[in-house]
């Protein structure tokens, strides 16, 4: 095919695409005042959580298929380019200080690597043998998770990911904006979030990108529940890598038993500051290297911790 004929071909295929299509109503947007933009903009940003929730039952099937490879030791792998690639790689990069995750558990793949973080790298996002090559780095196979992430759905780098990493045997997940896309396609899992046309006509980084962050935050919030990386609604396994999150971690394991501030310094002490066996030395009445062994045959799970220091 010659380039015009596939420059063409692409834009059709574009035409097709409710992220891309035209908004007349708002031709004239540039002409309103600012608050009135706002206003309209504001609007359409509402109507991105009511479309996220018409996809629950796929987002949690997709949530328990990832913490049951996650539990036996697998990776989460995110997956895309421009926009959709720079969210994968945010939340990747909150997991370890939210969650004391290995920097390698949760991993944020984007078209073109880190340059392309905040410059755009020309033909990245149009290699599926770019992704092919950045799984394979990875070492990717049957216990991991990849989640293509593309708003239109047809972004070469990220169906390319997700039809190599099923081939080996990996979980797989297409995150998308659009119905029937080519990624939910070649996806096991695959998580349409339709939030129509955006207020710049294809400017996926608006509707569409907040949609996909409210989906990741779902994705790995939700999957670090199951692991066992909270109580109740407490992050007992921060790591306190600066003052604030030390501060954090004493006021959690306050919150957590409801001991004075003397015995929480001990029992952080005991613990070399693991906010989670802390909290399991003052509410088990065990030891430091008790708690630690509790946790361990309990995976982490703090509450089966608790239960055998009952016991």
């Amino acid at each position: 095919m010659t380039s015009t004929a596939a420059f063409a071909a692409l834009r059709a295929q574009l035409a097709t695409l409710t992220t891309e299509a035209f908004r007349p109503d708002l031709a004239d947007i540039d002409r309103l005042p600012t608050q009135a933009i706002a206003k309209i903009m504001n609007a359409e940003d509402a109507t991105v959580a009511a479309a996220v929730a018409e996809r629950l039952p796929e987002i949690a099937a997709a949530i328990d298929a990832t913490a049951a490879r996650m539990a036996r030791g697998g990776r989460l792998v995110y997956a895309g380019a421009g926009t959709a690639g720079r969210l994968g790689v945010l939340d990747a990069s909150e997991c370890p200080p939210t969650f004391n995750t290995d920097p390698t558990q949760v991993v944020g793949l984007i078209a073109g690597g880190p340059e392309a973080l905040v410059a755009a790298v020309e033909g990245a996002e149009d290699s599926a043998e770019l992704a092919a090559a950045d799984l394979d780095a990875l070492g990717t196979g049957p216990d991991d998770t990849v989640v293509g992430v593309s708003a239109s759905g047809r972004t070469p780098y990220a169906v390319g990911a997700v039809r190599h990493a099923r081939a080996a045997g990996a979980l797989t997940i297409g995150l998308s904006c659009n119905a029937r896309s080519e990624l939910g396609a070649a996806a096991e899992h695959a998580v349409e979030v339709v939030v129509g046309p955006e207020l710049l006509t294809g400017s996926t980084r608006l509707k569409a990108g907040t949609a996909q962050k409210l989906v990741l935050n779902m994705l790995s919030t939700i999957t670090m529940i199951r692991l066992g990386k909270t109580y109740g609604n407490l992050m007992v396994d921060v790591r306190a890598s600066n003052e604030k999150l030390r501060a954090r971690s004493r006021r959690i394991v306050s919150l957590a038993t409801g001991a004075a501030d003397d015995e929480i310094e001990a029992a952080l002490t005991a613990t070399d500051g693991e906010v989670k066996n802390a909290i399991l030395v003052l509410l088990g009445e065990v030891d430091g290297p008790t708690a630690t062994r509790l946790l361990a045959q309990s995976h982490g799970h703090l509450r089966a911790a608790l239960r055998a220091a009952a016991d």
